[in-house]
């Protein structure tokens, strides 16, 4: 049995080439040794990749058969790609180049811009939210905060499927997407956003990867000096390539075949963004003699972990799942999974804080343990319970580490205790750089022991704590390396967002909690409804969101509570259910039934009609959108409730009044018709109306419910909503 692979940022040195393959399994020597033709790693959650693919770079390497400079090592965060570098600098190979798509894009078009366009680089625009607000004013289109962040994610979804703003609508029509408003209306801010960044000579990222292609594909000789130096290329993550970062990575290989890709499709959680796991699957097709290698051996989670995770998928359906690798964990037993339900929210997360609270006293650091959910919205109430409960807390994907006023502080004394060197008398007679590093961050008026309580003081000391430990780590495995090397290694990192672990509970969504691991972890808000989430209307959106929970589960080393609550508050009505993909896995539930249709797992809508949409009145084939909307022709009887029609009618009126928007674009005429006609009773049956989407169900579902009820808008059960 192979050790874990969980290890420090900083690995010790390999003093040979046969030494790095040392402690490898069978499987993961295999992609270390293969290093000509195309291979694909299929490599599931905890099957220690990034080990088996540094290990083949550096085995390269220190062999002789790959030059550093060679080779371009490709992954998707700045944080991965850190911990490669680290890595590949402690195996010996430091001069490999580890870098995300658009880091690497961004510096071949630096460079290659004065020869191929002529002047000054435009300015990278780091914010393109703003310049979408200000395309919206200039459309005369009102945007409120949520529609701002999903009209750019629609501008960024266009871009790396290579869509442009005319084509938008019919691209976003035939992909299936929940456009959060009229597609037309998005392709004109998308217009006019493009529009405005050319007039200010600015690009933004997807921009980055877009000029890149363009001068590639334009300019042989650029696009061969680049294949000169790159010629052996790693791609991790492979499943979450969009179409335009694999039409750069052909650009970069040209006609050879010098590829290593790995990927899982089960971890495919990413699709709302263009990215696809088609590439990693088409791979053989495009690639006849590659050679697969498939890692299945979990070092990172129990065997009682691993079978949950297998069952999570064992009910999957689509060719993702066709593909799915069943694990076998490597590691010893451990405690089953717990399930726990609670009456309401606040109980169900006071219950986690008292679970987690447990976990601490007996031994578990609290920054080995994560509250996952679906949504960020869902993080505010375990907030509340952990500041209550006395415990430490970090959100994922708040402000950056590096940006922190008080690491900014901390590394600013530490570069001026690295200059001083021997005449700082702070540092008299102190050897050891952990010693060094101490001192000089008390002397900012950071204690050893850390602030009572939680909060904002708490925060910044765990925040100077992380960096005392990054600095012992850096320490431990670099012997004689002084504070000078230490701010070096500190810009490296700065410069990448390769932040150290603060000592803290994470806080954080499932897809923030990609690619990382904790040794407790507790899924909380497992509910229909949440998970698969209520606008996940498609087979494949559903199987996406079952996906989600899988890369959940896989987070977990050692501890996994799964939890749910019946109700939002307390006192309201218990009609929650647990999540349907728990069904067969939680004790006294019931395995889904199947068969076709079957992805009716309980309380599952029927998805992914097929063939024409006959009106349910006469059964005549229905081809216009209103009928479609409506389910009948227009002139066929209709039972809709007309007092109801006219009460959802000045309702709208009053809401597009205080929004100041047209009335349409609360809900149009035929949207209100097939209201009234469906007179839904609960957010499922609303959200299968054409026209109510998913943040039209969250921002109007529980108004329209309550006025369905016969009840004033507002008075409504919160959990009916």
């Amino acid at each position: 049995m192979t050790a874990a692979t969980h290890s420090s940022s900083f690995p010790a040195d390999a003093d040979s080439a046969d030494a790095v393959l040392l402690g490898l399994d069978p499987e993961q020597r295999e992609v270390a040794t293969t290093l000509r033709g195309p291979v694909c790693v299929l490599a599931g959650a905890g099957t220690g990749k990034t080990r088996a693919i540094t290990h083949r770079i550096a085995y390269g390497v220190r062999s002789g058969q790959l030059m550093p400079a060679s080779v371009l090592a490709v992954t998707f965060t700045n944080r991965a790609a850190g911990e490669m570098r680290g890595r590949l600098r402690a195996l010996g190979a430091g001069g490999v180049q580890a870098r995300t798509f658009h880091s690497a894009a961004l510096r071949q078009l630096q460079y290659f811009w004065p020869k191929a366009i002529g002047g000054d680089v435009p300015r990278l625009l780091e914010r393109k939210i703003q310049f979408v607000a200000e395309a919206g004013a200039r459309c005369r289109i009102r945007l409120d905060r949520g529609e701002l962040r999903d009209v750019t994610g629609e501008i960024e979804w266009a871009k790396v499927t290579q869509t442009v703003p005319a084509d938008y609508p019919a691209a976003a029509l035939k992909a299936g997407r929940e456009a959060p408003r009229d597609m037309a209306e998005i392709a004109q801010i998308y217009g006019t956003y493009e529009q405005l960044k050319r007039d200010r000579a600015m690009i933004d990222f997807e921009d980055v990867l877009l000029l890149t292609v363009g001068i590639l594909q334009d300019r042989h000789d650029i696009a061969e000096q680049i294949r000169g130096q790159y010629q052996h290329f790693v791609v991790d993550e492979y499943q979450d390539v969009s179409p335009l970062q694999q039409r750069l990575l052909e650009l970069w290989l040209g006609e050879r075949d010098s590829l290593c890709v790995v990927g899982d499709a089960s971890q495919t959680i990413y699709s709302f963004t263009g990215a696809t796991p088609d590439h990693l699957l088409n791979f053989r097709t495009r690639h006849p003699r590659a050679t697969v290698v498939k890692l299945v051996r979990d070092y990172r989670s129990t065997p009682q972990v691993v079978h949950l995770a297998n069952g999570v998928l064992s009910q999957a359906k689509g060719r993702a799942a066709e593909h799915r690798l069943e694990l076998v964990s490597q590691r010893e037993s451990g405690p089953d999974p717990v399930y726990a339900e609670y009456a309401d929210e606040p109980a169900e997360a006071e219950g986690v804080a008292r679970r987690i609270r447990d976990l601490i006293a007996a031994g578990v650091p609290a920054g080995e343990i994560a509250v996952l959910f679906r949504i960020n919205a869902q993080s505010e109430v375990y907030e509340q319970a952990l500041a209550d409960a006395g415990v430490p807390y970090q959100l994922r994907g708040a402000e950056r580490f590096f940006e922190r006023q008080e690491v900014q502080k901390a590394i600013l004394a530490l570069r001026g205790a690295a200059r001083s060197g021997g005449n700082d008398p702070l540092l008299e007679d102190i050897v050891d750089l952990g010693s060094q590093v101490r001192a000089v961050l008390s002397s900012t008026g950071w204690t050893t022991e850390p602030p009572a309580g939680s909060g904002a003081v708490r925060d910044q000391w765990e925040s100077v704590a992380a960096l005392l430990r990054l600095a012992e780590d850096f320490a431990r495995t670099r012997p004689g390396a002084t504070l000078a090397d230490l701010t070096v290694e500190l810009d490296e990192r700065r410069a990448a967002q390769h932040a150290p672990t603060v000592q803290g509970v994470t806080l954080a969504s499932l897809h923030a909690a990609k690619g990382l691991e904790w040794d407790a972890v507790f899924l909380a808000g497992l509910t229909d409804g949440m998970i698969p989430i209520t606008y996940a209307k498609t087979d494949e959106q559903v199987e996406e969101e079952r996906r989600l929970l899988y890369v959940g589960v896989t987070r977990a080393r050692l501890h996994l509570t799964l939890s749910w609550a019946l109700s939002r508050t307390p006192g309201g009505r218990a009609s929650r259910r647990p999540s349907r993909f728990l069904n067969g896995l939680r004790p006294g539930s019931a395995a889904p039934a199947a068969g076709p249709g079957s992805a009716g797992e309980r309380g599952a809508p029927r998805r992914g009609r097929r063939g024409p949409v006959r009106c349910r009145v006469c059964s005549r084939t229905l081809t216009e959108a209103g009928e479609l909307k409506l389910m009948r022709c227009e002139d066929c009887p209709s039972d809709m409730d007309e007092g109801l029609y006219e009460r959802l009618r000045d309702w709208r009126a009053d809401r597009s009044k205080e929004q100041g928007l047209p009335a349409y674009c609360v809900f149009t005429d035929k949207t209100l018709m097939a209201i009234a006609e469906a007179a839904p009773a609960e957010a499922g049956e609303l959200s299968m109306i054409s026209g109510v989407g998913g943040r039209k169900l969250d921002r109007y579902g529980a108004d329209v419910l309550a006025i369905c009820a016969g009840q004033e808008p507002g008075s409504a059960d919160p959990d009916d909503a």
